[in-house]
Protein backbone atom coordinates (compact mmCIF):
# COMPACT_ATOMS: atom_id res chain seq x y z
CA UNK A 1 0.00 0.00 0.00
CA UNK A 2 1.29 3.71 -1.01
CA UNK A 3 2.23 5.84 2.04
CA UNK A 4 -0.60 8.66 2.18
CA UNK A 5 1.64 11.95 2.53
CA UNK A 6 -1.91 13.70 3.34
CA UNK A 7 -0.70 16.83 1.16
CA UNK A 8 1.62 17.45 3.49
CA UNK A 9 3.04 20.69 1.23
CA UNK A 10 -0.14 22.69 1.35
CA UNK A 11 -0.42 21.88 4.94
CA UNK A 12 3.25 22.94 5.67
CA UNK A 13 2.03 25.99 4.37
CA UNK A 14 -1.09 26.34 6.66
CA UNK A 15 1.32 25.40 9.39
CA UNK A 16 4.20 28.10 8.41
CA UNK A 17 1.33 30.79 8.09
CA UNK A 18 0.17 29.83 11.63
CA UNK A 19 3.86 29.93 12.92
CA UNK A 20 4.36 33.09 11.77
CA UNK A 21 1.25 34.93 12.49
CA UNK A 22 1.02 32.56 16.02
CA UNK A 23 4.27 34.94 16.81
CA UNK A 24 2.78 37.95 16.19
CA UNK A 25 -0.55 37.45 18.35
CA UNK A 26 1.60 36.53 21.23
CA UNK A 27 4.33 39.23 20.90
CA UNK A 28 1.01 41.59 20.49
CA UNK A 29 -0.74 40.34 23.28
CA UNK A 30 1.93 40.16 25.39
CA UNK A 31 2.57 43.91 24.88
CA UNK A 32 -0.52 45.02 25.47
CA UNK A 33 -0.46 43.19 29.20
CA UNK A 34 2.79 44.62 29.60
CA UNK A 35 4.63 41.57 29.43
CA UNK A 36 6.66 41.67 26.90
CA UNK A 37 9.56 39.43 27.55
CA UNK A 38 13.25 40.46 26.48
CA UNK A 39 13.44 40.40 22.78
CA UNK A 40 11.10 37.90 20.92
CA UNK A 41 11.19 35.49 23.58
CA UNK A 42 7.49 36.26 24.21
CA UNK A 43 6.64 34.79 20.61
CA UNK A 44 8.61 31.77 22.23
CA UNK A 45 7.32 31.47 25.46
CA UNK A 46 3.82 31.42 24.33
CA UNK A 47 4.27 27.93 23.41
CA UNK A 48 1.95 27.27 20.23
CA UNK A 49 4.34 28.77 17.91
CA UNK A 50 4.40 25.12 15.72
CA UNK A 51 1.00 23.69 16.27
CA UNK A 52 0.31 23.66 12.48
CA UNK A 53 3.55 21.09 12.18
CA UNK A 54 1.91 19.24 14.96
CA UNK A 55 -1.78 18.45 13.50
CA UNK A 56 0.50 17.56 10.13
CA UNK A 57 2.48 14.90 12.06
CA UNK A 58 -1.21 13.75 13.55
CA UNK A 59 -2.60 13.43 10.52
CA UNK A 60 0.40 11.34 8.89
CA UNK A 61 -0.54 8.91 11.83
CA UNK A 62 -4.15 8.65 11.16
CA UNK A 63 -3.47 8.46 7.38
CA UNK A 64 -0.89 5.47 7.03
CA UNK A 65 -3.32 3.12 9.49
CA UNK A 66 -3.14 3.44 13.39
CA UNK A 67 -5.63 5.99 13.79
CA UNK A 68 -6.69 3.97 16.47
CA UNK A 69 -3.24 4.93 18.73
CA UNK A 70 -2.98 7.23 21.44
CA UNK A 71 -1.32 10.70 19.94
CA UNK A 72 -0.19 12.81 22.71
CA UNK A 73 0.65 16.80 22.16
CA UNK A 74 -0.80 18.29 25.81
CA UNK A 75 2.58 19.22 27.97
CA UNK A 76 1.20 17.00 30.97
CA UNK A 77 1.47 13.88 29.04
CA UNK A 78 4.69 14.86 26.87
CA UNK A 79 7.12 13.09 28.97
CA UNK A 80 9.31 10.35 28.65
CA UNK A 81 11.80 8.77 30.91
CA UNK A 82 15.24 9.57 30.51
CA UNK A 83 19.11 7.63 31.16
CA UNK A 84 20.97 10.86 32.72
CA UNK A 85 17.85 12.67 33.96
CA UNK A 86 14.69 11.88 35.38
CA UNK A 87 12.32 12.86 32.06
CA UNK A 88 12.41 14.24 28.85
CA UNK A 89 9.65 16.94 27.79
CA UNK A 90 9.02 15.80 23.85
CA UNK A 91 6.17 17.97 21.44
CA UNK A 92 4.01 14.20 20.14
CA UNK A 93 4.34 10.94 21.50
CA UNK A 94 2.37 8.62 19.75
CA UNK A 95 1.58 5.09 21.80
CA UNK A 96 0.13 1.92 20.57
CA UNK A 97 -1.18 -0.50 23.44
CA UNK A 98 1.78 1.04 25.74
CA UNK A 99 4.40 0.50 23.20
CA UNK A 100 6.09 3.58 22.40
CA UNK A 101 6.21 4.01 18.53
CA UNK A 102 7.11 8.05 18.04
CA UNK A 103 8.67 11.02 19.11
CA UNK A 104 9.00 14.30 18.00
CA UNK A 105 10.46 17.04 19.19
CA UNK A 106 9.58 21.05 17.29
CA UNK A 107 11.65 24.02 17.65
CA UNK A 108 12.05 27.28 16.01
CA UNK A 109 14.57 29.34 15.82
CA UNK A 110 13.97 33.35 14.56
CA UNK A 111 16.08 36.18 15.07
CA UNK A 112 17.77 38.83 15.94
CA UNK A 113 19.96 36.62 17.83
CA UNK A 114 21.86 33.36 16.05
CA UNK A 115 24.78 32.60 17.12
CA UNK A 116 24.94 31.48 20.63
CA UNK A 117 20.73 30.29 20.11
CA UNK A 118 22.08 27.72 17.28
CA UNK A 119 25.21 26.42 19.75
CA UNK A 120 22.27 25.83 22.43
CA UNK A 121 19.93 23.97 20.31
CA UNK A 122 22.24 21.92 18.86
CA UNK A 123 23.41 20.91 22.08
CA UNK A 124 19.99 20.13 23.04
CA UNK A 125 19.35 17.85 20.16
CA UNK A 126 22.41 15.87 20.54
CA UNK A 127 21.95 15.36 24.54
CA UNK A 128 18.27 14.47 23.88
CA UNK A 129 19.32 12.01 21.47
CA UNK A 130 22.35 10.36 23.47
CA UNK A 131 19.91 10.63 26.47
CA UNK A 132 16.78 8.70 24.85
CA UNK A 133 18.79 5.90 23.07
CA UNK A 134 20.55 4.92 26.20
CA UNK A 135 17.10 4.99 28.03
CA UNK A 136 15.95 2.45 25.39
CA UNK A 137 19.04 0.29 25.51
CA UNK A 138 18.13 0.38 29.22
CA UNK A 139 14.96 -0.67 28.75
CA UNK A 140 12.89 2.20 29.84
CA UNK A 141 10.59 1.75 26.85
CA UNK A 142 9.92 -2.00 27.04
CA UNK A 143 11.66 -4.72 24.83
CA UNK A 144 10.10 -3.17 21.69
CA UNK A 145 11.46 -1.95 18.57
CA UNK A 146 13.05 0.90 17.78
CA UNK A 147 10.53 3.90 17.74
CA UNK A 148 10.58 7.02 15.44
CA UNK A 149 12.65 9.56 16.92
CA UNK A 150 12.46 12.98 14.82
CA UNK A 151 13.50 16.67 15.14
CA UNK A 152 12.07 19.48 13.37
CA UNK A 153 13.49 22.78 13.35
CA UNK A 154 12.09 26.17 11.78
CA UNK A 155 14.67 28.92 11.43
CA UNK A 156 13.99 32.25 10.04
CA UNK A 157 15.19 32.87 6.40
CA UNK A 158 16.63 36.84 7.32
CA UNK A 159 19.74 38.43 6.22
CA UNK A 160 21.49 37.62 9.51
CA UNK A 161 20.82 34.07 9.39
CA UNK A 162 21.91 33.50 5.46
CA UNK A 163 25.25 35.46 6.40
CA UNK A 164 28.38 33.35 7.42
CA UNK A 165 28.34 32.70 11.02
CA UNK A 166 30.73 34.23 13.50
CA UNK A 167 34.34 32.66 13.11
CA UNK A 168 34.86 29.75 15.49
CA UNK A 169 37.76 29.63 17.30
CA UNK A 170 40.13 26.38 18.24
CA UNK A 171 43.41 27.44 19.27
CA UNK A 172 44.80 23.75 19.03
CA UNK A 173 42.93 21.91 16.30
CA UNK A 174 41.22 22.85 13.21
CA UNK A 175 37.42 23.33 12.82
CA UNK A 176 36.37 21.05 10.23
CA UNK A 177 36.41 22.78 6.93
CA UNK A 178 32.77 22.99 6.42
CA UNK A 179 31.88 24.78 9.07
CA UNK A 180 33.99 27.59 7.77
CA UNK A 181 32.30 30.31 6.36
CA UNK A 182 28.72 28.48 6.59
CA UNK A 183 26.24 30.69 7.72
CA UNK A 184 23.86 29.68 10.56
CA UNK A 185 21.59 28.53 8.14
CA UNK A 186 23.55 26.48 6.63
CA UNK A 187 25.31 24.98 10.44
CA UNK A 188 21.54 23.87 11.10
CA UNK A 189 21.75 21.86 7.76
CA UNK A 190 25.09 20.21 8.71
CA UNK A 191 23.70 19.68 12.07
CA UNK A 192 20.25 17.81 10.82
CA UNK A 193 22.22 15.80 8.25
CA UNK A 194 24.93 14.70 10.93
CA UNK A 195 22.17 13.97 13.49
CA UNK A 196 20.41 11.59 10.72
CA UNK A 197 23.95 10.09 9.49
CA UNK A 198 24.95 9.08 13.29
CA UNK A 199 21.37 7.56 14.06
CA UNK A 200 20.89 10.21 16.48
CA UNK A 201 17.20 10.58 14.91
CA UNK A 202 15.50 8.75 12.36
CA UNK A 203 14.85 11.81 10.47
CA UNK A 204 16.20 15.75 11.11
CA UNK A 205 14.24 18.75 9.33
CA UNK A 206 15.68 21.93 8.66
CA UNK A 207 12.32 24.33 7.62
CA UNK A 208 13.41 28.03 6.52
CA UNK A 209 11.04 30.87 6.15
CA UNK A 210 11.01 34.37 5.69
CA UNK A 211 8.37 36.57 8.62
CA UNK A 212 6.48 38.05 4.94
CA UNK A 213 5.08 33.95 4.61
CA UNK A 214 2.24 35.16 7.33
CA UNK A 215 0.33 36.12 3.91
CA UNK A 216 1.06 32.93 2.06
CA UNK A 217 3.09 30.03 3.86
CA UNK A 218 6.01 29.74 1.75
CA UNK A 219 9.17 27.62 3.10
CA UNK A 220 12.04 26.40 2.27
CA UNK A 221 14.40 22.96 2.75
CA UNK A 222 18.15 23.56 2.67
CA UNK A 223 19.14 19.94 1.07
CA UNK A 224 17.45 16.36 0.64
CA UNK A 225 18.21 14.97 3.47
CA UNK A 226 17.12 17.28 5.70
CA UNK A 227 13.56 18.04 3.50
CA UNK A 228 10.18 18.01 5.07
CA UNK A 229 9.65 15.28 2.01
CA UNK A 230 12.21 13.33 3.83
CA UNK A 231 10.95 13.75 7.12
CA UNK A 232 7.21 12.93 6.62
CA UNK A 233 8.30 10.20 4.13
CA UNK A 234 10.25 8.29 6.76
CA UNK A 235 7.68 9.12 9.49
CA UNK A 236 4.39 7.84 7.09
CA UNK A 237 6.93 4.98 6.52
CA UNK A 238 7.75 4.14 10.02
CA UNK A 239 3.51 4.56 11.12
CA UNK A 240 3.11 2.33 8.22
CA UNK A 241 5.31 -0.60 9.06
CA UNK A 242 3.55 -0.35 12.64
CA UNK A 243 0.51 -0.14 11.64
CA UNK A 244 1.40 -3.80 9.27
CA UNK A 245 3.12 -5.03 12.34
CA UNK A 246 -0.36 -4.47 14.51
CA UNK A 247 -2.80 -6.07 12.50
CA UNK A 248 -0.92 -8.94 11.81
CA UNK A 249 -0.38 -9.93 15.26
Amino acid sequence: MALDLVDYERKARDATMAFWGNRKKALEAKAEAGKLDQGERGAVTAGNTMDGFTALIIDLVEANGLAHASIYRHRPVLTLPGYFRPTKLWDVLVILDGRLIAAVEMKSHVGPSFGNNANNRAEESIGTAHDFWTAYREGAFGPHSRPFVGWLVMVEDAPKSRRPGKREASKHFPVFPEFKNASYLQRYDLLCQRLVRENLYTAACTLTSERAAVAGGAYSDMSELTSLKAFVSAFAGHIAAEAARSTAQ
